[in-house]
């Protein structure tokens, strides 16, 4: 079925976060430039939902039903098949177990992720074939966005914060991204503003807000207890000498006000 013009596309991204040598990092990726949005971007692993995202029957593969917003069950569902699609990182645990995947056992569900990723099989299908629960408690909403009206293609998105398993070895799928990394929120931040990174201006205001955080710990505790604002960025033209975006300031990223020559992509 083809989309209305303008429509909202839901969408989920996750920022999958570890302690590294220097501080908190989050795991990104190159976006392919034979892409149509955000080409060549940093950014984090993401993209719309699936119909298999929000099939009623993974709601029982999952492994602390009632955990979760069920509100947000199938964005949740979406950023980790996201996750997995695009960097093999893979939240989920053996039905009945407690422990998260061990990166061999993820190793050996490789496979699946070009199968999911061409919408040829459902996280449904993985769970049912490998005897998976989805960890989706293991995610924290970390931020909502939505794509103003005036532009052509929107996205409704939910941002998620989740620590990275502790041995599953993050890789780009070689196909919508083509580079990826474990990097410092602040140190992509200033590649960005030296010109040596291409990075969108949502993605660039989570950056901001994770890089307050030193550590995984804190940037868990801030995102649970930071309120979520709806953020939908308004274009004012007749405030300023040029066109700025405006955002809440209720949703805590610093800044109410940037110039568009400032926003990028």
């Amino acid at each position: 079925m083809s989309e209305a013009k303008n429509a909202l596309r839901p969408s989920s991204t996750v920022l999958m976060v570890r302690d590294g040598a220097a501080g908190l990092e989050v795991f990104m990726v190159k976006r392919n430039h034979a892409i149509d949005f955000a080409s060549g971007a940093l950014v984090f692993p993401g993209g719309k939902l699936a119909d298999g995202d929000s099939d009623p029957v993974l709601m029982g593969r999952h492994a602390r039903p009632g955990a979760f917003d069920p509100a947000l069950t199938s964005f949740a569902f979406g950023a980790i098949r996201e996750a997995f699609e695009e960097s093999g990182l893979l939240l989920a645990r053996a039905k009945g177990n407690g422990a998260l995947l061990s990166a061999a056992r993820v190793e050996t569900l490789g496979h699946w992720r070009e199968p999911l990723n061409r919408g040829e099989k459902t996280l449904r299908d993985m769970a049912e074939a490998e005897g998976l629960d989805y960890a989706l408690d293991t995610l924290v909403p970390f931020a909502h966005w939505i794509t103003p009206e005036v532009m052509p293609k929107r996205f409704d998105t939910w941002f998620f914060l989740a620590p990275a398993p502790a041995d599953q070895i993050g890789v780009h799928d070689g196909s919508e991204s083509v580079e990826s990394e474990w990097v410092g929120a602040q140190a992509a931040l200033d590649d960005w503003e030296a010109k040596t990174r291409t990075i969108v201006f949502a993605t660039r205001m989570q950056l901001v807000k994770l890089a307050r955080s030193r550590n995984v710990v804190e940037a868990l505790a801030a995102t649970k207890r930071d309120p979520i604002v709806d953020v939908m960025p308004v274009l004012d033209k007749t405030s300023f000498s040029e066109p700025h975006l405006r955002i809440p300031a209720e949703a805590g990223y610093g800044v109410t006000e940037v110039p568009l020559s400032r926003v990028g992509m």
